[in-house]
């Protein structure tokens, strides 16, 4: 994906209005070895404390967290365009995630006793060390913590590689957990040009790699962690499938299916893209679907009844487009939307596809933004067919009301989750991930600290 900004800074752009914010110089060499030598040291003393004292600091992060909220979600808004009102929902879960992690973390990270014929025989969990995560700009608050919280209290170091448009964010997200006691070298915003990353992996003194983000970009920085045998957790791109059976309730799908397509302006790697519905009730679903995308407000993100924002770039909305453009002239039907509209600012309308087909790029690709592809499925076994042929594997959510069919259907579908009449939504006490070309690896939950941790064995005979 495009950068804003060029040469050695980056810039922060409103997409509502098209103008610029500030501008982030890149870190140079010196500056990238000053930070990756405090995060080393910081790691060496952090993972002497005791975890129930590392808790003291994420539950004052937390406090941090909701005492600027206000401030932290008005940033969001601007840099990346969120409608205010899901930008500081985005702050809250921030929030409850370092709380929950400093509640449960110490019994997480207690000793796993084995019974053997040793007098003793016991699983540590232990920090690793640096750890490096590179995130997107779609949860600028969300993804740091659905990281940082278990990385931290686990002991380890993080060293933030943030999109370069978000900036903003990333520092002031920075000066709070300071705020809350964190040691210096702790938790640093690294903003390093992508020619640096390669090099940073690579350093003896970072011991981990996590990044959310594209196919592309995951599979450049699983090679390079892999070359120099280090922990990488992915968690990349989806296509995620909505699948709706004649047996649901059809109005409290259609308003799930909406926010789950829409939320975000679609910029959601979890997002529902791709609709499965059962032929019997094709018709009536994708009316009552069309009406409501349409009925959506669309306008300032700034303004509280706002429920669609623009697109983050300028280059993102003009990839969708293309993706719209190749699948219509394939024989897609458009439903609603595919227009820019009026607005200043890189608006782009919620839109409803029809006689989409396999191959057309609004089913092939992922689509990042508010463009939602319907298919008709025969039965159920053909809309777990149409499922497992995506290359991607994040989630797949599923309507019906036999929740016991729903349950042996579950275990059928290839993704890291399956929400049963739900949206998928990442939770602090579960894991969230994928497989395929989704990536690999787990973050939030005990399984998602434990990803950042040494799994010691200990045997006294």
């Amino acid at each position: 994906m495009q950068n804003p900004g060029t040469g050695n800074a980056s810039a922060s752009i409103n997409p509502a209005t098209g103008e610029a914010l500030a501008h982030w110089p890149y870190a140079d060499p010196p500056q990238i070895e000053r930070c990756i030598e405090a995060a080393a040291s910081a790691a060496a003393a952090w993972r002497r404390v005791p975890p129930q004292e590392r808790g003291v600091m994420l539950r004052a992060t937390a406090a941090g967290l909701r005492a600027r909220k206000a401030e932290l979600a008005r940033l969001v808004t601007l840099e990346m365009g969120k409608p205010i009102t899901e930008a500081e929902a985005e702050v809250e879960k921030s929030a409850w995630n370092c709380d929950y992690v400093a509640e449960q973390g110490p019994g997480w990270l207690a000793d796993d006793v084995v019974p053997t014929q040793a007098r003793s025989s016991y699983v540590s969990h232990l920090p690793l060390g640096v750890v490096l995560s590179i995130l997107p700009w779609n949860f600028p608050v969300w993804q740091v913590f659905r990281c940082a919280a278990g990385a931290l209290m686990a002991g380890n170091s993080l060293l933030l590689k943030h999109a370069p448009n978000v900036q903003g964010c990333a520092e002031l997200i920075t000066r709070i957990i300071a705020e809350a006691g964190a040691p210096a070298g702790l938790f640093q915003n690294l903003h390093a040009p992508v020619e640096a990353i390669a090099g940073i992996i690579a350093d003896r003194r970072v011991a981990a790699v996590t990044l959310t983000g594209s196919p592309a970009a995951g599979g450049k920085v699983a090679a390079q962690a892999g070359a120099a045998c280090k922990k990488s957790v992915l968690e990349l791109g989806g296509s995620d499938a909505f699948i709706v059976l004649a047996d649901a309730d059809l109005p409290a799908a259609v308003a799930a299916a909406v926010r789950a397509r829409f939320t975000n302006c679609g910029q959601v790697c979890l997002a529902a893209k791709r609709f499965f519905i059962e032929a019997r009730i094709a018709e009536e679903f994708t009316a009552r679907f069309t009406a409501a995308a349409t009925a959506l407000r669309s306008g300032d993100p700034l303004h509280r009844d706002t429920q669609i924002g623009p697109m983050a770039r300028a280059d993102l909305r003009e990839q969708l487009e293309a993706q719209v453009a190749s699948s219509v002239k394939s024989g897609a039907r458009v439903l609603a939307g595919a227009t820019r509209g009026d607005a200043p600012g890189w608006f782009y309308a919620p839109t409803v596809l029809d006689a989409v087909t396999p191959d057309m790029p609004v089913v092939a690709q992922e689509t990042f933004g508010p463009v939602a592809a319907l298919q008709v499925a025969r039965d159920a076994d053909e809309a777990v067919a149409m499922t497992n042929a995506s290359e991607f594997g994040l989630s797949t959510m599923l309507w019906t009301a036999d929740l016991e069919r729903a349950a042996r259907l579950a275990r059928r579908f290839e993704v890291g989750g399956v929400f049963v009449n739900s949206v998928t939504a990442s939770d602090p006490r579960l894991p969230v991930g994928g497989v395929k070309l989704s990536g690999y690896g787990r973050e939030l939950g005990r399984t998602g600290m434990l990803e950042l941790c040494n799994l010691q064995t200990v045997w006294m005979a």
